[in-house]
């Protein structure tokens, strides 16, 4: 099962040279921090880097039964087959990734709401207010995209 990860806070770290922002995300059952230099953009473009095809959506998640945190993008091939791509959420590598049997989504379905969609998983990210947390199709609606982060005062937005 899948646990959504939420963004506890957002700190600037003054480095020699210029300024970087660390997210640190907390899952929700407890209070481990997961580092997230990666925002969601910069995870889907590395996912699709390393698989082609469009992707349907992306999750911060925290360590589970051993497995490091990491971003993971869902991506629909273009034979329609599902794959899942884990990515570092510190460095922005690949982790690891594993066709997806996503017995739920039909791609048929899933490519007529991309049709609806004016711009990319990435872009919506990017556009978001907050930190991104999870980017998701909206394939059983109008379409679009539901995103979600946090802000910097600590409260999630939809």
């Amino acid at each position: 099962m899948k646990r959504k990860a939420v963004i506890a806070a957002v700190t600037a770290a003054v480095l020699l040279g210029g300024g970087t922002a660390t997210a640190l995300a907390v899952a929700e059952d407890d209070d481990r921090a997961v580092p997230a230099r990666v925002g969601a953009a910069d995870a889907i473009t590395a996912a699709l880097r390393h698989t082609a095809g469009t992707a349907v959506s992306a999750e911060l998640e925290d360590e589970d039964d051993g497995r490091p945190a990491a971003w993971e993008v869902d991506i629909l091939a273009g034979d329609d087959t599902w794959h899942s791509v884990r990515i570092d959420p510190a460095t922005g590598k690949v982790l690891g990734s594993r066709a997806d049997d996503a017995e739920d989504d039909d791609p048929a379905g899933v490519r007529a709401a991309l049709k609806r969609t004016s711009v990319t998983a990435a872009q919506a990210a990017a556009s978001a207010k907050g930190t991104v947390t999870s980017v998701e199709l909206d394939d059983d609606g109008r379409g679009g995209w539901e995103v979600e982060t946090r802000s910097g005062d600590g409260a999630d937005d939809d």
